[in-house]
């Protein structure tokens, strides 16, 4: 298994993982789990493939994405209960999920296209639009809103995988820089706090208000 194949399957299993998770927060049956693993863990590659116009989507040339995604919603929907914090572990595997995807996103995007922009861009649409779905189908709170740094952290690894690999870096080097550039800012992020400065002046008026 070649080095992006492989993070191209981790990336999946890992926000698979964590849509079973939030299927767990919900108490919803085995479908649910599925539903949920299958959603988070194709949902960014799936946008991605379609904007690069690489049809069929990878999952339908490649079923293996499926079953992954079942098989981690199978895991979790029994080992889940053992888990103190799951929010907490859905979090870090999102964490890790991202490090892994933004590489395997831009690496898509730069051999489509050719352009380090395309490439930064669906890399970091990858590795954040399966977190956005979760969140959005399952209710929770978005990634997006909460204050720690997200999007700019696979922004940062994309970017730094695209560099390094344009400028002769070998793949295996240009990958594992990215994705621990990621995980780093997230991580940090996570652990401590990290954000940036809010927007402070006045909120927008409810739409009952400007009328």
């Amino acid at each position: 298994m070649s080095l992006l194949l492989y993070l191209d399957y981790a990336g999946v299993a890992l926000f698979a993982a964590t849509g079973a998770l939030a299927a767990s927060r919900k108490q919803l049956d085995i479908i649910g789990f599925l539903f949920f693993a299958i959603i988070t863990g194709t949902g960014g590659g799936t946008v991605r493939d379609i904007i690069l116009g690489r049809l069929p989507v990878f999952w339908v040339i490649d079923p293996g994405y499926i079953v992954t995604c079942c098989a981690m919603g199978v895991v979790v929907f029994f080992t889940a209960p053992l888990v103190e914090s799951r929010y907490k572990l859905l979090i870090w595997l999102d964490a890790v999920g991202l490090s892994a995807y933004c590489v395997m996103g831009a690496a898509k995007g730069l051999a489509a296209t050719g352009s380090a922009t395309i490439a930064i861009v669906t890399g970091t649409m990858t590795a954040t639009l399966g977190g956005v779905l979760r969140d959005l189908i399952a209710n929770e709170p978005s990634v997006l809103l909460r204050p720690e740094i997200y999007i700019t952290a696979a922004l940062i690894g994309a970017s730094i995988f695209t560099g390094a690999y344009m400028l002769g870096a070998p793949l295996y080097w240009a990958s594992a820089g990215g994705a621990v550039a990621a995980f780093a800012v997230r991580g940090g992020a996570l652990y401590f706090g990290w954000t940036f400065p809010t927007y402070k002046h006045k909120p927008g008026r409810h739409p009952d208000d400007v009328l």
